[in-house]
């Protein structure tokens, strides 16, 4: 079931749902409307690798905007920074964006409970398009969770992007790959008596 803009307003007045900065106008029907960040990044590598970190170009949208181009993914992020307790978040694009040939994310829409971050945007264009810091990005629509969380995202030891910042965060897919640790050696006992 997804929150209306009641259900939404009562959980942040209760803490279990954070949006910083916040604004009533933002709120729609069962989402918020939240906004690009002043920070866009690239990746500098023309060929990535998921089994390495890889290193990004980060640079401020100008005033005047900037202009993405087709064939080239850019990192975005979130002006707002979001909490979310008790809820699934799904970002989501909106239609205006969308009708300027705007995805927001590849493959990332859903957060989990417990996520307290920005959001970095996984951003790429169909046709040239010239894009403001500040401008309405995507929706944030929030899914009520059918029975109790054991591990939410904020208390998982092996979440990677649990370090709060309002810069776009590159993957992080190579931590996955890192060696498994082997288990200690015991020293064989001896048999016991019967």
């Amino acid at each position: 079931m997804i929150l209306s803009d009641r259900k939404i307003r009562e959980q942040i007045a209760k803490g279990r749902i954070v949006i910083r900065p916040y604004r009533e106008d933002c709120l729609g029907s069962n989402s918020y409307d939240v906004h690009l960040g002043p920070y866009l990044a690239i990746y500098r590598d023309g060929a990535l690798d998921a089994r390495r970190p890889n290193a990004i170009e980060e640079f401020r949208i100008p005033p005047g905007g900037f202009v993405l181009v087709p064939g080239q993914l850019y990192l975005g992020v979130t002006r707002e920074y979001t909490e979310t307790h008790g809820y699934v978040p799904f970002l989501e694009g909106k239609s205006s964006v969308g009708r300027l040939g705007i995805d927001i994310h590849s493959t990332a829409g859903k957060g989990d409970v417990g996520f307290c971050n920005y959001w970095t945007l996984e951003m790429s264009v169909k046709l040239p398009v010239r894009i403001y810091a500040g401008m309405p990005i995507g929706q944030l629509i929030y899914f009520e969770v059918s029975g109790e969380v054991d591990h939410p995202y904020d208390a998982k030891k092996s979440a990677k992007y649990r370090t709060v910042s309002p810069h776009p965060i590159p993957s992080r897919m190579h931590l996955n790959f890192a060696a498994p640790r082997r288990a200690a050696r015991r020293p064989a006992g001896r048999p016991g008596r019967r």
